[in-house]
């Protein structure tokens, strides 16, 4: 990882979840495929965090550094296809990060906005803003023939949030052993 830069970013942070290549490259490609087009403008992601303050930009990178470096990879569990009403999305499941993201949110609790102090529910969302008869549709085909599989959470990403795009910040690879 390269040097943080000690400074505040004028604009909110989200944090992410880095997968493994292959399920990056899967998710990816689900997404291009079905979701609209005009909104796909981010690469597959998995959300912790949706407004953490870009003031406090270095003091989060840094603490991030150090979780990350006692992190060991995390095994998830892509458990099953989730129906969002007008989109799509497969939920994860790992113990191990939902402990991570109550210690963070008990860390940042003064502030976090409301929807970042609800528990996690970890999922990565491959159709979004289509008719509800779309993602139905959707749904029931990828749940048609969905068995569980497994994935490697990698390790943490921060980005300024803009109004469009994500700006990429840092990222901080688990270094832990398991």
């Amino acid at each position: 990882m390269a040097d943080l830069p000690p400074i505040a970013i004028d604009a909110p942070l989200i944090m992410t979840l880095l997968l493994d290549e292959e399920a990056q490259q899967h998710f990816d490609q689900l997404r291009t495929a079905h979701f609209p087009p005009a909104r796909n403008y981010l690469r597959a992601h998995v959300t912790l965090f949706h407004h953490l303050p870009g003031a406090d930009y270095a003091n989060i990178a840094q603490q991030l550094q150090a979780v990350a470096a006692t992190t060991p990879p995390l095994p998830l569990r892509v458990a099953g296809v989730l129906f969002l009403g007008q989109g799509v999305a497969y939920s994860l499941e790992n113990d191990q990060l939902r402990q991570l993201h109550r210690e963070l949110q008990t860390r940042w609790a003064a502030t976090l906005r409301p929807q970042d102090l609800q528990p996690l529910r970890p999922h990565i969302t491959v159709q979004n803003k289509v008719a509800p008869a779309v993602a139905r549709a959707l749904y029931e085909q990828f749940s048609a023939d969905f068995e569980p599989y497994n994935s490697t959470g990698t390790g943490l990403a921060l980005w300024a949030y803009r109004g469009g795009p994500w700006e990429a910040l840092a990222q901080f690879p688990f270094e832990g052993k398991g």
